[in-house]
């Protein structure tokens, strides 16, 4: 089970996992053991709320397929529980992303100094290019 609040979890038969090899240069080892993780975690058919589904797959996020399935590959250790984890801390961290609500800004004018010293920077560039000009006789 997955814990993402006191109230929400996600139980194991809902996430797909299964053992791959890892990319890249790693040895003898690499060729023989299956250590990265492949997560797979169907957002239409899982047990979470309608709130969360919704906001996750309004999410422009490159793990979230089309047809609305997460996909998280981990493969960062060498052991396949501790990418297991990896993989299972990765999941919490998007779904538990969605809950954060973002403040709006509020609109603010530029202070009086910060109006003087851009223009104070802009006088002192225009005098600059002017000493560059080409002289008259």
């Amino acid at each position: 089970m997955l814990q993402i609040s006191h109230k929400i979890i996600i139980p194991d038969s809902e996430i797909d996992m299964s053992a791959i090899r890892s990319q890249g240069a790693g040895g003898q080892n690499v060729n023989k053991v299956a250590t990265a993780i492949h997560l797979r975690f169907d957002i239409e058919t899982s047990s979470l709320p309608a709130f969360y589904k919704e906001q996750l797959l309004k999410l422009n996020d490159r793990r979230i397929t089309q047809e609305g399935v997460i996909v998280i590959k981990a493969q960062e250790y060498r052991s396949q529980e501790q990418n297991r984890q990896e993989a299972l801390q990765r999941l919490q961290e998007i779904v538990k992303s969605v809950v954060v609500l973002k403040r709006k800004r509020k609109s603010t004018k530029p202070t009086r100094s910060s109006q003087k010293k851009r223009l104070d920077s802009k006088t002192k560039r225009g005098q600059i290019k002017s000493t560059r000009r080409q002289v008259i006789d």
